[in-house]
């Protein structure tokens, strides 16, 4: 076995045992040697004084065989200091001298090497031992397995144990369950616990209950984790914060809250810092501001505000309520009278989360400059997200420099935090080089950086870029397949998702609930939605994301009414929906123009859920006043939000002026967005056509020369399908693709059918003062209709046609290819940037209302 080397001032070399030292004068009588008690008493001195060094030089010159009990001393300092190098030199003495280790000597050398990080040359020692193992031998390779995070190692080793005829002590038990956590082992952990009892190792420990308790609650398994903790007759304050603790981090806050009541109740205990850390933590993930103002006066009334209780004050104040609480989260930050580095990111954090980008710079700097503290990596990742909802390139490209020169970059969350933000400032080329520098590349890493890509490179492209998925696959986990399967929604994917699909299936993974949730998102974005309700059906056990993901699902698809039931359905099933589950149903109600519905949703999202709206619900009320033709309502609505309204909102008020044709309100929402993103394409598209569907041409030309002048691009219309698991690619008039001649002449021959049953262009879709006549040429180049027409010639006659398109439909696509589904009797299904339009037999599943 290979032993670490020591260091150079050591020097250990093969000794003459027994022997007298030489005499340089015949006539002279030799030295007597000294006993060897001097040796072994100084060797055990030196050690027990630290001076490993002195010990080990000592040990090696003397002139007799390495004692084990002077060896052993000298182990154990090693084993305090942490001293490798020196335990090292030991071992390789004992082994040249030809010493045979005892139990004990080898115990200690296994537990050196074990607090060391060398599981190997433990397992070495170990192995050398053979039938003079002990209990001892057996708990400290054990607990060397498990500190090196060998699970399987560990439970192995404590079945052979056991087949070796030895009883385990308490504390081995205690080192297997904890081994016991992960979902891989969490059945035999059962097993073990069973043996616990029969074996009469007290399951009422206190050591033994903490770990219990946390490979219950690491497994879902909350009852059985209540359960065990309610048979430890003597509790204490730190049982009932860790109980309390994993209720909230499962997101059973309401429970964890009921814990600390009861707690109180009790009479018997007082809650600590870390105690109401937690539950101020639970009230956050809650939404309950209201009560977290209580537990707040709670700790000031019993005094325990210190540093933790109010950076969780902060934290939760920041995450939610509207602008007053995050003054309130201000003034707790204002009073501490030690600021850190976790006070000042969490309310960054808030800042950002509320929208608030600029502010949260702006705390920034103050940190850096007045406050004089350094931010962490996770400051930095929050200031990053704030510079990528900014589009602050700049800014963002000096936090860059500070984290390359501490060597963080390459931290996953600080690089995917680069990542997002370069893939928001359409830096493509830096956001693979963030990626590339990152020290462990995971599936969100990989997912960070394709979502980034895919929304700014051709599908081609984005196919290229989920190629590393497939080198991933092998031994991948539940986590990376859920990544890969969003991976492939994103841009419709099918074939890979479906390749996914079998190859999960193979891995066992099937029925995981992550992977469950993913394959219902990936079906329904790519246009199989009998294919996502059947995972949905089949599914034994559900959570808010799978329901959550199902409505998203139909409403999408323009099947509101099926996804409201579907959501009375998950509320009568008892599970509490959350701020994404209230998105889903908004945009039901937005899409099927069901604006009652949508009212009192919102209106019970706050009063029966406690659900504080965030931008995007304030977004999908503006969507569905707009649609419905409830301009001026819409924009009183938001002049009432407590909030002021983001780029989303007015985006989405001047898209729905632009479907009604109010100039004056959609000029008030351009001036909005434009004062917040100078550069926004969206905003001086959407303004333009308006203008031009009214006929203000001037305002045209104004609006593009401005767009000219400050460099902003318009983004180029693609549509794509995916035909037996190669994607083909289509732009406005585009000539470039190997059949294009024979696209041509299909579409020419779909517009003659359709125009004899009633199809007439909708020349007002086409925003450019021309004539008529040629304005209807450039209808027939929209990049749908050319993905339509090379459908139809591509795919057989019994399969539907999935298309993908990167902008909204227009109108009068929309009704060419409603008629070509019923000139052709094919089943077409078109998915843009908003939902999916499944045309058959002349109707759309939108019901004219998108």
């Amino acid at each position: 076995m290979a032993i670490p080397i020591a260091p150079p001032s050591i020097s250990i070399r093969p000794t003459l045992l027994h022997s007298t030292p030489p005499c340089t004068n015949p006539n002279s009588t030799p030295p007597r040697p000294r006993p060897f008690e001097h040796y072994k008493n100084q060797v055990i001195r030196l050690a027990e004084q630290g001076q490993l060094d002195s010990a080990v030089k000592t040990l090696s010159s003397m002139p007799y065989k390495p004692d084990r009990e002077s060896s052993y001393v000298l182990l154990q300092s090693c084993i305090r200091e942490n001293d490798l190098y020196h335990g090292g030199a030991v071992h390789r003495l004992l082994l040249s001298s030809g010493v045979k280790l005892d139990a004990a000597t080898s115990n200690s050398l296994i537990t050196l090497y074990s607090k060391c990080g060398d599981y190997n040359m433990c397992y070495s020692v170990f192995s050398e031992l053979g039938a003079d193992c002990d209990l001892f031998s057996w708990a400290a390779i054990i607990s060397s397995a498990a500190q090196n995070g060998r699970k399987k190692e560990t439970l192995e080793l404590f079945c052979k144990m056991l087949k070796s005829g030895f009883t385990p002590k308490l504390y081995i038990f205690c080192t297997v369950i904890k081994a016991c956590s992960s979902r891989e082992f969490f059945w035999l952990g059962r097993v073990i616990l069973a043996s616990v009892i029969k074996n009469g190792s007290s399951r009422k420990n206190e050591i033994m209950v903490r770990y219990l308790i946390d490979m219950f609650a690491k497994n879902d398994d909350l009852k059985s984790a209540h359960k065990v903790f309610d048979g430890l007759s003597d509790k204490n304050v730190a049982l009932w914060t860790q109980l309390i603790t994993r209720y909230g981090q499962k997101g059973f806050v309401k429970e964890a809250i009921e814990l600390f009541v009861e707690m109180l109740l009790d009479g018997k205990f007082e809650p600590d810092h870390f105690t109401l850390s937690s539950v101020l933590s639970a009230c956050a993930d809650m939404g309950s501001v209201k009560l977290g103002r209580q537990f707040h006066a709670f700790a000031i009334k019993t005094g325990t505000i210190d540093l933790p209780v109010s950076c969780a004050l902060i934290d939760m104040y920041a995450k939610y309520g509207n602008g007053e609480s995050m003054k309130d989260a201000r003034k707790v930050f204002d009073k501490m009278t030690v600021q850190n580095v976790l006070s000042w990111t969490a309310l960054m954090s808030g800042y950002v989360q509320r929208g608030w980008n600029k502010e949260a710079l702006d705390l920034f700097n103050e940190m850096m400059l007045v406050g004089g503290v350094k931010p962490n990596a996770f400051t930095y990742s929050v200031i990053l997200k704030a510079c990528a909802n900014m589009l602050d390139l700049a800014f963002g490209q000096q936090i860059h420099a500070h984290i390359a020169k501490l060597g963080i970059s390459s931290i996953n969350f600080v690089g995917n935090a680069l990542v997002s933000m370069y893939n928001n400032s359409n830096s493509i080329g830096e956001a693979r080089k963030a990626f590339n520098q990152l020290h462990t590349q995971n599936m969100i890493s990989y997912s960070t950086i394709m979502n980034g890509q895919v929304a700014n490179a051709s599908t081609e492209e984005a196919s290229e870029i989920a190629h590393p998925f497939k080198n991933m696959v092998r031994g991948v986990n539940a986590f990376t397949f859920a990544s890969l399967l969003s991976g492939a929604a994103r841009v419709g994917l099918l074939t890979k998702g479906q390749k996914l699909h079998a190859q999960l299936l193979k891995a066992g993974y099937g029925s995981g609930l992550a992977i469950c949730n993913s394959l219902i998102t990936m079906y329904s974005r790519c246009g199989y939605l009998d294919d996502a309700c059947k995972v949905f059906s089949e599914m034994s056990r559900r959570n808010v994301i799978s329901w959550t993901s199902m409505i998203t699902g139909y409403a999408k698809h323009g099947y509101a009414d099926t996804a409201l039931a579907l959501f009375d359905q998950m509320i009568s099933s008892g599970v509490r929906p959350n701020g994404t589950t209230y998105t889903a149903v908004l945009t039901a109600c937005s899409h099927a123009g069901l604006v009652h519905q949508g009212k009192e949703h919102f209106s019970s999202m706050q009063r029966v859920h406690k659900i504080l709206p965030r931008m995007e619900h304030y977004a999908c009320m503006v969507d569905l006043l707009g649609r419905s033709g409830l301009l001026d309502e819409a924009m009183n609505f938001i002049n009432s939000m407590p909030m002021k309204a983001d780029t989303l909102v007015w985006r989405t008020m001047l898209g729905a002026c632009k479907v009604h044709g109010n100039v004056e309100l959609g000029e008030i929402a351009a001036k909005n967005i434009l004062q917040i993103e100078p550069q926004d394409s969206a905003a001086h598209v959407l303004l333009s056509n308006l203008y031009a569907k009214a006929g203000k041409w001037d305002g045209v030309a104004k609006i593009r020369v401005a767009m000219k002048e400050q460099n902003v691009n318009k983004e180029a219309g693609i549509s794509w399908l995916e035909i037996e698991n190669v994607i083909h690619e289509f732009h406005v008039g585009d000539t470039c693709h190997p059949r294009a001649k024979e696209v041509y002449a299909k579409l020419d021959d779909l517009i003659r059918e359709i125009k004899q049953i009633g199809y007439v262009p909708d020349t007002s879709c086409v925003l450019h003062d021309i004539e008529d006549d040629v304005k209807e040429q450039f209808l027939l180049q929209h990049s749908e209709k050319i993905a339509v027409a090379f459908g139809l010639i591509a795919v057989s006659g019994s399969k539907p046609i999935r298309v993908f398109k990167n902008l909204r439909v227009c109108a009068d696509c929309h009704n060419a290819i409603k008629l070509i589904s019923k000139a052709t009797r094919r089943d077409i299904i078109v998915r843009d940037t908003n939902r999916f339009h499944r045309f058959s037999n002349g109707r759309c599943s939108c019901g004219e209302y998108w």
